[in-house]
């Protein structure tokens, strides 16, 4: 019974060690794997996260062809994180090449210059809003070179030349020297990776055009027509002289001869950005005469009779003027010197009083002399809102912020209040098939139903409703209200 007991314990321990001795197996090791992540959304795990990358990169072949780069790269979304698990389920990196490249694009290494500008809407409720827009460059010097171009476009080669390198000539009598040349916009840029399928420019000529005209860059070509100008071509188009000349490299001057057959390019600018230039300016203008009528009351009503001839004189302006992509925005009168005075036209008028009936032959001016014409009778770009329209009558600049308005004929007053675009403005009917109108009024000076005279004060300059600077909005209106016409037909030798 005692041996058997011991041969017991002896066969019980024998099993044991061979159990927990030769049975006992190393349990197993866990793995260090790659979760690959599309904006936040799983595709799979991987072995090798620089495999991945390879891979991208090698059959990546067009883009760095199309773009001239060494390397593509995943999508700004792509985010790969190392993981350590039991779970040995991998994906191939074919695979998880294929599900990315169906849901975003793969990326090339560059700049993004972000241009924020501000939108103003002129409505009484309305606030400024910020529109932001997004340019790609693979090198940076292609944006500045771009701006560049536009800047030689708008403000002149030789003239932002010496400015540049501080070589303008002294003005000594009349001249211009630009005191400022600069990008009104907020302009920030990062270095980043930039989507293939994102428009990324490599060329600084492409990229001004852009800048230049926008997405729609389609013109269309006109062939020149005898008796043709700049001036009635743009009208007859819907551009801006302006315009003419900047889409027409050989043509200097929208006082340029045009030829029969010559063909010219139509293009409508959209400027993306606003190159500004600000000037000091000494011109000598004629200061046109003023006329005075003396009316005689043993004369036959409409009789009118020329005892005087008029002459204009000469003045020595000074100004400083702002000027946004070409286009005169902003005029302050720094002073004026008489060189020769005016001589006054005298015409006797056969009537004793003044009558609300304005002459057909002769028409005063609005303003003082000294002025500038910062926008005419033309097609242009909405300084406010942006879109294409008809400038409908001239901006005269120059004479300074409360300066004196005059009625440029006789006529009733027949409207005097606010309007939303013009602000404070007049309309007088001259009783003749003409009506006129004058606008941004800081003040007016008469009332609705009052009889004015040629040459008597209605208001004084100013900048209410839609205007950039201090101002007087004038048109002429012929036949009904606000049928609006050039106010050219009204001055048949010209505004000076």
């Amino acid at each position: 019974m005692k041996k058997f007991s011991i041969g017991l314990m002896l066969l019980i321990t024998i099993t044991l060690v061979f159990v927990l001795g030769f049975g006992y197996k190393n349990s197993p090791q866990p793995n260090s794997y790659y979760e690959v992540y599309l904006n936040d959304e799983l595709l799979g795990t991987v072995k090798s996260k620089n495999e991945l990358e390879d891979y991208i990169d090698k059959n990546g072949a067009y883009y760095k062809n199309k773009f001239d780069v060494d390397k593509i790269y995943s999508p700004r979304g792509l985010q790969i994180r190392k993981v350590v698990t039991y779970d040995g389920d991998v994906s191939s990196v074919s695979n998880i090449y294929n599900k990315i490249s169906k849901k975003e694009s793969f990326t090339v290494r560059g700049y993004e210059f972000i241009i924020k500008r501000q939108i103003t809407d002129n409505s009484e409720d309305s606030k400024d809003e910020l529109s932001t827009q997004s340019i790609y460059v693979l090198d940076k010097s292609v944006f500045k070179d771009a701006v560049n171009i536009l800047i030689n476009t708008f403000v002149g080669e030789d003239a932002y030349e010496a400015y540049i390198d501080d070589n303008q000539v002294e003005i000594e009598s009349t001249g211009k020297n630009i005191e400022d040349v600069y990008v009104g916009e907020d302009i920030t840029v990062k270095e980043t990776n930039i989507p293939v399928d994102k428009v990324i420019y490599t060329d600084d000529t492409d990229l001004a055009n852009y800048l230049l005209y926008g997405k729609n860059q389609k013109g269309t070509e006109y062939i020149v027509k005898a008796g043709d100008t700049i001036d009635n071509v743009a009208f007859n188009n819907k551009v801006n002289p302006q315009e003419i000349v900047i889409s027409n490299t050989d043509l200097t001057s929208t006082t340029n001869l045009l030829y029969p057959g010559q063909k010219l390019l139509i293009k409508e600018t959209n400027p993306q950005i606003s190159i500004v230039e600000e000037s000091y300016v000494v011109e000598d203008v004629e200061s046109p005469y003023t006329t005075e009528e003396r009316y005689d009351d043993s004369a036959i009503i409409g009789q009118d009779k020329v005892i005087q001839d008029g002459v204009n004189g000469m003045e020595r302006v000074s100004q400083r003027v702002k000027r946004v992509n070409g286009s005169i925005n902003y005029v302050t009168p720094e002073g004026k010197t008489v060189l020769k005075e005016p001589v006054s036209k005298i015409i006797v008028k056969g009537t004793k009083y003044v009558p609300d009936v304005g002459s057909l032959t002769s028409w005063g001016w609005p303003t003082d002399s000294g002025w500038t014409l910062s926008s005419g009778y033309a097609y242009r770009s909405n300084p406010f809102g942006g879109g294409r329209e008809l400038h409908t009558g001239l901006d005269i600049s120059g004479t300074g912020y409360g300066s004196k308005i005059y009625a440029t004929n006789n006529g009733r007053v027949m409207i005097a209040g606010y309007h939303y675009s013009y602000g404070n403005y007049v309309v007088i009917n001259h009783n003749n098939g003409y009506m006129t109108l004058y606008a941004h009024m800081s003040r007016i000076a008469v009332k609705k139903g009052q009889v004015v005279a040629r040459g008597q004060v209605i208001g004084y300059v100013g900048m209410t409703g839609s205007a950039t600077g201090p101002h007087v909005h004038y048109e002429v209106w012929r036949g009904c209200e606000y049928c609006h016409v050039n106010p050219s037909v009204l001055y048949p030798n010209g505004y000076r």
